[in-house]
């Protein structure tokens, strides 16, 4: 390949310095790195990364720009990375990957009111998670960046996740018009960027693995069987509408007592609770043919 010339140009802002190639780069593409995670998919961004004071990289048609931290000065580094640049493009390295010119997939992301007023289902077009996710805490939710960063907003109290929806239960120091677009946007944002929602580890960390869940259910009496499979068919996909879900926590053959825990928009709503705990309880009664059955409905 002919060999690539750098130019260099100052900007209106000192710390920015703009090297200029004699060709296209990008083709009319532009990109920008604020540090070498986010350069995954640009090789001659994370290579300027490697340099100690390259705080962003911009990559636009024929120029790089760079802007440097304080620990140096344009005129006594600009010469060395002007060669370097012209060094990687002369041998034809790679400016960014197909992976960066692709456009982001369309997101659309929509807010669904649940019975409970305390918290609102934001619908995503995409999958987010495999399983059900809950926390109720940013201690709790380590195991997601996705989470973490909900609950940066001081009025989120849980978040909980189901397929292609997140349900948050807010606080009630604001209203929900007051905070619904700006969390969807968030939401939108996040999701549209690509940025993790679980780390890898979480169905381990969180023994949400389909191994575990199989071995759990397997390891469960016939009737607790019978339960969680009457729960998982007539009653789940009916409060999952709603922004929530129902857990099986345990049977006692000896008083009859079934306990499920309430998750999501399901937890904490008195109504809710009430109305879900006696159409569970009456449900198990009639299709397990035992009228002692009684439930004991748990809010997170």
């Amino acid at each position: 390949m002919p060999k690539t010339n750098i130019s260099i140009h100052n900007t209106s802002n000192d710390t920015i310095l703009k090297f200029e190639a004699d060709r296209f780069l990008t083709n009319h593409n532009s990109f920008e790195f604020n540090n070498i995670d986010e350069a995954k998919n640009s090789p001659l961004a994370q290579q300027l990364f490697y340099l100690p004071f390259v705080k962003k990289v911009y990559i636009a048609s024929n120029f790089v720009a760079i802007e440097r931290y304080n620990i140096v000065e344009w005129k006594d580094v600009q010469d060395e990375v002007a060669q370097q640049l012209e060094d990687y493009l002369s041998n034809d390295g790679i400016i960014v990957t197909e992976d960066a010119i692709k456009p982001k997939a369309a997101v659309t992301v929509y807010a669904e009111s649940t019975p409970n007023p305390s918290v609102l289902k934001f619908v995503c077009n995409k999958v987010l998670v495999p399983n059900l996710y809950e926390f109720s805490s940013i201690e709790d939710a380590k195991p997601s960046p996705f989470a973490t960063a909900l609950f940066q907003f001081p009025f989120v109290k849980n978040v909980f996740f189901d397929k292609n929806y997140v349900s948050i239960t807010k606080f009630d120091i604001v209203e929900w018009e007051e905070i619904t677009v700006q969390i969807r946007e968030f939401i939108k944002t996040y999701v549209e960027d690509g940025k993790t929602i679980l780390n890898d580890d979480a169905p381990q960390q969180l023994n949400k693995t389909e191994e575990a869940i199989e071995q759990k259910f397997e390891a469960l009496d016939d009737t607790s069987k019978n339960i969680v499979n009457i729960l998982e068919e007539y009653v789940k996909p009916a409060v999952a509408s709603d922004g929530g879900n129902i857990e099986f926590k345990s049977y006692d053959e000896n008083t009859k007592k079934v306990q499920v825990l309430l998750q999501g928009a399901c937890s904490g709503c008195p109504s809710s609770t009430f109305t879900l705990k006696n159409g569970i309880e009456n449900m198990l009664k009639e299709m397990l043919n035992d009228s002692e059955i009684t439930v004991d409905a748990i809010n997170n």
